[in-house]
């Protein structure tokens, strides 16, 4: 009778502490403040993107096609934009904006016709469907998020708004390109 093996031990996150004083120990001017809000900052953002996809796989579409329909729908009734702009909002080559495109016609979420008043020019528009699974989406996230927010007061949410608003505009300003890659899309 052979003995099982024992199972391998699965890697654990260190806390924000442990990680923090990991880097003081080999970095030891890091400020260990900054360096705490900045973990906390960044796991926060990971774990709320993947309670975001988690929904989106319920509804049956990727993020990469919420963001196709994000983008139609900021681009208001009817919901409607050429390719070429739909890839340089999201900052995607025209080729992988086509493949999208595709897929996202096969599952009815948009349709892709040409425009009647220029035959040339192709026009991408949302479906019902599409814009009811986008609804959804934000209707799942709106319910994700007041939990995530629940034990901040009215005040104590403002304060945190305006921090984080100042945290991204300095990013924004120092960092121009920190939406991705853009500079080849114009």
């Amino acid at each position: 009778m052979t003995a099982e093996k024992p199972a391998p031990a699965t890697a654990r996150e260190l806390g924000i502490a442990e990680q923090v004083a990991v880097y003081q120990r080999e970095f030891p001017t890091v400020d260990p403040q900054v360096e705490t809000i900045v973990q906390t900052l960044s796991r926060v953002a990971r774990r709320m993107g993947v309670a975001y996809d988690r929904q989106l796989t319920v509804l049956g579409i990727t993020s990469a096609e919420w963001e196709v329909l994000k983008a139609l729908v900021v681009a208001g009734s009817p919901y409607r934009l050429g390719p070429g702009e739909l890839a340089k909002r999201l900052g995607l080559t025209p080729a992988a904006m086509t493949h999208r495109i595709d897929r996202m016609v096969a599952e009815d979420l948009v349709t892709r016709e040409r425009d009647e008043t220029n035959r040339v020019r192709v026009i991408i528009e949302l479906t019902e469907n599409g814009r009811d699974k986008w609804l959804e989406s934000m209707r799942m996230a709106a319910v994700f998020e007041e939990e995530l927010l629940q034990d901040l007061a009215g005040e104590e949410r403002a304060v945190l708004s305006h921090q984080l608003a100042r945290m991204l505009r300095r990013i924004e300003e120092s960092q121009p390109d920190a939406l991705g890659r853009t500079a080849d899309l114009d």
